[in-house]
């Protein structure tokens, strides 16, 4: 089975090329709080989206990271190349501003049946200029607030499980791990971990093996209503999971 390497480089200032070339990075902000390393994620990025009221975050949020700089400079500094989604949330004198400061708008408010995020992903992974590439979305203020929001963002992630696509709060990070592929997780030390979790999704998954962990998995059955592996400590550099179902990987961030 193909190995399927990760890290979390976006979350370093000067990402190491020591597993290999850096993926292409695409940022998509939601109408969640920014994590404080957003302008990280934003200099990483060669694609910034905003997910309808994720332009509010961005315009009202991203000024308060840069106390002593005019806040209009910051915003103009900071436009995103896209806003997308169905339009009911973002503010008139914020769609006025990215409109006049060359920012794309496109209204998808005709297809009620899926979310803003899955509106960018999809809108995404049809991009000509990304096709041969290996694209990361990042995808900043997908945890926290509303329950069904983040299911709904977690739905994305098994809904586009052929694309590699991280959701981001300022204190964890979330990933789908496929079960067409066995993983390699290299992990930051300084600045993520140590407690992560496995989560099964989608259904019960009966053989789990994992090494780099303070509990690793051997063969182990998990489900929701029997084990689930939270709280888990990382031990060394390099996680590697093997599962016969896709499985989420989360791991804290730091906060220091």
């Amino acid at each position: 089975m193909e190995l399927m390497t990760h890290s979390s480089t976006f979350l370093l200032p000067n990402p190491s090329a020591d597993n290999g070339p850096a993926p292409t990075y695409v940022l998509v902000v939601l109408n969640r709080n920014l994590p404080r390393f957003t302008p990280l994620l934003w200099k990483h990025a060669q694609l910034r989206i905003c997910a309808d009221g994720g332009a509010n975050r961005l315009y009202d949020e991203l000024p308060l990271l840069f106390p002593d700089q005019d806040a209009i400079a910051i915003r103009k500094r900071y436009k995103p190349n896209l806003i997308k989604g169905d339009l009911d949330s973002i503010r008139e004198e914020v769609l006025g501003f990215y409109k006049d400061v060359g920012t794309e708008v496109i209204d998808a408010s005709d297809d009620q049946d899926t979310t803003d995020l899955h509106k960018c992903i999809a809108y995404i992974q049809d991009l000509p200029n990304l096709k041969n590439q290996n694209v990361c979305v990042l995808v900043a203020g997908a945890l926290g607030g509303r329950f069904d929001h983040e299911i709904g963002n977690i739905n994305v992630l098994c809904r586009f499980s052929s694309m590699r696509i991280i959701l981001l709060s300022d204190d964890c990070l979330i990933q789908l791990l496929p079960s067409s592929h066995h993983h390699e997780i290299h992990i930051q030390h300084n600045v993520e971990g140590p407690h992560c979790g496995l989560i099964p999704i989608g259904g019960p998954s009966t053989r789990n093996k994992t090494t780099g962990l303070e509990w690793n998995l051997s063969d182990t059955e998990m489900r929701f209503g029997g084990l689930v592996s939270t709280s888990n400590i990382v031990k060394g550099e390099i996680v590697t999971v093997q599962s016969d179902s896709d499985l989420l990987w989360t791991i804290s961030i730091r906060k220091e």
